[in-house]
């Protein structure tokens, strides 16, 4: 990646100088179809700009990244493009008050998500395009410059092959064979986006009548590939879309401000959505090609309505440079929770908020990479990696307690009055936190010091203590901070009291709210209550902490967690489990004797399908080496029994059947593995669709039961471009040593493999019950990454860094080549190293809470 990056330094520079009144980029894309020359396949861009300078005969650079520029002309005057172009930028000087810059270049369509995505499907060959450019790619589409703060009008024209369609942010008509779109709001790079190909489309429109009497009407298109067309709900996809804007209107007293809005389900996406305006793209996986729970109906809900948030936090008001990324991502995770529990059918929003989003925060905000909310972002590489746990779920959560703290009505007000205070424009924290000021009351300089620019995450406890009669006399909450993070916040929390009732349930009979402050904290309101079986610091979600129990508590959890009748309080209890768990508090063989004996009472199957992950992630990372195989022969016995009593064809058994499938173990499992597949077992009610297949047979082929005959087969009666994923991840699973050498290969030394294939078979190398085998790969790990982070794009780099750090490796030698490495590369790239950095980390938390598992030597 060098000369690609972009420092905040530059950014500012060039922000002080240059003002941009707009573009119009013309794209030739009928190279998109029939055979490439030699080198890399490339389409035609012409960008011409219209820009301004504060100081005449001032020097600057746009940005492109392109194989090729042929012409570039600044106010008439004709540059060398071998002298002004470096591959990335191109050199511009004696600028006028007024210019305009037209480049002419070739560009390289993308095989890695980044850019203009060029995918064909293996179904029927047709070719598929789209872009993606956050933080910093519109550079490999056309000239511009690439900033969030630099925001302009752009008008797009594309000529495409012959019979194919083709969308942007605006509407586009078709005429004498190209395509012209409307000109857009002004927006930043980033957000641009075209989209063109055979795709599936489908239309419907949104018509909302404003208290003063305007009609607002939008009209709303659903596209896919034509190979997914038959599995395509566009109806449940334009239900979410129709409520989501319901909600914004009713609450942002703005009404959305981009004309259409297309949403487009596109193949081999590296992200799970992006909020372009008029164009929202994201990955296809959320067309389901078989049977899922309401899990993953409420995780794609949950996304469309992100990224409709978007159109107002991000996209109408956008903030300035990345250190403010949270302004818009925090803002739409908790937006798109809010508006998911309160107009749409999943009203358990917040529960899956509180076990699944947070769990993310909390992971990334205890590595040694945490940061800050707002991030001190020195460049676009920084920029990438902080699209996190902190930025997105740690902030949402904040946000939570932000309203909590000021009042729902004064955060909803604050939000109106920063649109309409910046619409189009760019923002800081200072924008945000003045709003919000004016409309609560309080002084937000000391919540936003403690909330958003300090790292960590505090612990809160309960201590109690009782009189003789079992009645509390005092309960206090005692909060803790890391030393590598000391600060103590201010928590707005619900304490709950929990006991048995007599249906046998444990239910709330006395509740607190109350505000924590510094190491301890009295809770007057509960003194003279009961003995609770249960107390529940957080209770209601509404701070951002970690969860610690009190002796007592623990107990009752221990033994009758299954009969905490309330859905968030159980989930609460859950992710408290799994923390401690994760800090070695917790042996991993007790919290999988947890999900063993109360995994099967869970009635949220969002919860419940966090539970699976955790028990394999525990059995795989923190449990001690000698139990590993006795765990997995209890997690496979135990998934089994649930399958067989769960109610026939609910969701309940499907995600059962799955949990199973992942940590079959014994002979007898495969044997049922096979049967299922083969039509010789059955358990009733269990549909063997398509994508349980290939669910099903993975294990098989990572413990040498399924060979590539097996896998081919398979393929056959699945050829499409999602099988084909499915197929390489087989293979690359499979227990032999050249398989291992192969896949290792077509990731690390090539580049011929699409996003979605390095993804498929990096998943597929790594099998936790293949340590033995990917031993030899430890080591030439650190060999090979320096070189891939530098000769791929850093969308791949990550994949691979990530991907293949030898986390199976068990001890110390692992954790030591790590350390080795880092210092004796201190100049790598400091994303690289932050991605080294983090993987050491958890594997440092997995070798402590693995001795904490190991039995005591007696």
């Amino acid at each position: 990646m060098p000369g690609e990056n972009l420092s905040r330094d530059e950014a500012r520079e060039r922000a002080g100088l240059l003002s941009v009144d707009g573009y119009e980029i013309a794209l030739d894309l009928r190279s998109a179809v029939g055979e490439a020359s030699d080198g890399p396949r490339t389409f035609r861009s012409v960008t011409t700009i219209r820009f301004r300078s504060v100081r005449t005969g001032a020097a600057t650079f746009a940005d492109l990244i392109a194989p090729s520029v042929s012409a570039v002309t600044l106010n008439g005057r004709k540059l060398d493009p071998a002298v002004v172009f470096d591959g990335s930028r191109i050199a511009l000087d004696d600028l006028q008050a007024e210019n305009v810059l037209v480049v002419d270049a070739q560009c390289a369509y993308s095989r890695t998500g980044e850019g203009m995505h060029r995918f064909v499907d293996p179904e029927d060959g047709e070719v598929y395009l789209y872009t993606q450019y956050e933080p910093a790619d519109a550079r490999r589409v056309f000239a511009n410059f690439e900033q969030p703060d630099l925001k302009a009008p752009y008008r797009f024209e594309v000529t495409a092959p012959e019979g194919w369609r083709v969308w942007s942010n605006g509407e586009g008509t078709l005429a004498e064979g190209v395509w012209r779109f409307a000109e857009t709001k002004p927006i930043s790079t980033y957000i641009t986006a075209v989209a063109a190909g055979p795709y599936h489309y489908v239309t419907d429109s949104y018509r909302r009548t404003f208290d003063d009497g305007t009609v607002l009407e939008i009209p709303l298109g659903a596209m896919c590939r034509k190979g997914l067309a038959r599995y395509f709900d566009a109806d449940d996809v334009f239900l979410i879309t129709k409520q989501g804007l319901d909600f914004f209107h009713d609450h942002f007293d703005y009404p959305y401000p981009f004309g259409k809005y297309d949403q487009a389900f596109v193949p081999e996406y590296n992200l799970g959505a992006m909020e372009n305006p008029g164009l929202v793209t994201f990955r296809e996986e959320y067309i389901f090609r078989g049977n899922v729970t309401q899990a993953s109906y409420e995780r794609r809900a949950n996304v469309i309505l992100h990224e409709m948030a978007h159109m107002w936090f991000g996209d109408l008001v956008t903030m300035g440079w990345w250190d403010d990324l949270w302004l818009k991502e925090s803002f739409a995770d908790f937006m798109g929770t809010f508006s998911l529990a309160e107009a749409t059918r999943f009203t358990n929003g917040w529960i899956t908020f509180a076990n699944n989003r947070k769990s993310w925060a909390y992971r990334a905000d205890q590595l040694p990479s945490t940061h800050p909310i707002t991030a001190d972002i020195r460049d676009l590489e920084d920029a990438k990696l902080n699209f996190d746990g902190i930025t997105y779920a740690k902030g949402a959560s904040v946000l939570k307690q932000l309203v909590a703290y000021v009042g729902r009505d004064a955060f909803l007000e604050g939000a109106r009055r920063y649109f309409k205070r910046h619409a189009y424009g760019n923002t800081s924290l200072g924008d945000l936190l003045s709003v919000l000021e004016e409309t609560s009351g309080r002084d937000m300089a000391g919540w936003s010091r403690s909330w958003l620019q300090t790292a960590g995450v505090n612990s809160l406890t309960p201590q109690v203590l009782y009189d003789a009669q079992d009645r509390i006399t005092e309960l206090a909450v005692v909060q803790d901070a890391p030393e590598s993070h000391p600060e103590l916040r201010p928590h707005r929390v619900a304490v709950g009291l929990y006991r048995r009732e007599a249906g046998g349930d444990l239910v709330r009979y006395a509740r607190a709210e109350t505000d924590v402050n510094g190491p301890r904290t009295v809770v007057t309101e509960l003194a003279g209550a009961e003995r609770p079986e249960l107390v529940l610091v957080n209770d209601d979600d509404l701070t951002y902490c970690k969860i610690r129990f009190d002796a007592g508590s623990l107990d009752t959890l221990r033994a009758r967690l299954g009969d905490l009748a309330d859905p968030l309080a159980r989930a609460l209890c859950w992710s408290a489990l799994w923390n401690l768990t994760r800090d070695a508090l917790m042996p991993a063989r007790d919290f999988i004797g947890l999900v063993l004996t109360h995994g099967g009472r869970e009635t949220d199957i969002g919860v419940l399908q966090m539970l699976h992950a955790w028990a394999r992630s525990a059995l795989t990372h923190y449990a001690a080496p000698t139990w590993r195989e006795e765990g997995g022969r209890l997690l496979a016995e135990g998934a089994l029994r649930e399958l067989r009593n769960a109610e026939p064809g609910s969701q309940h058994q499907l995600t059962w059947a799955r949990f199973f499938a992942a940590v079959a173990s014994a002979e007898a499992d495969f044997q049922l593995l096979e049967g299922l597949l083969g039509g010789t077992a059955k358990i009733d009610g269990l549909e063997v669709d398509q994508e349980l297949r290939w669910a099903f047979l993975e294990p098989l082929a990572a413990h040498g039961i399924a060979d590539e005959s097996v896998i081919g087969a398979e393929l056959a009666r699945d050829d499409t471009a999602s099988g084909k994923r499915h197929q390489v991840r087989c293979l690359a699973a499979r227990p032999s040593a050249a398989v291992k050498a192969q896949a290792w290969a077509q990731v690390v030394e090539s580049d011929s493999l699409s996003n979605a294939l390095v993804e498929a078979t990096i998943a597929g190398f790594v099998q936790p019950g293949q340590r033995e085998l990917l031993a030899p790969y430890a080591s030439a790990y650190f060999e090979v990454i320096e070189r891939v982070w530098a000769d791929r794009s850093i969308q791949i780099g990550m994949h691979v860094v990530r991907g293949l750090f030898p986390v199976f490796q068990d001890g110390r030698p692992t954790l030591d080549a790590t350390e080795a490495w880092l210092a004796a590369h201190p100049d790598a790239a400091p994303a690289l190293r932050r991605l080294v950095l983090e993987a050491g980390d958890d594997l440092a938390r997995a070798v402590r809470a693995q001795e904490c598992d190991a039995p005591v030597a007696g």
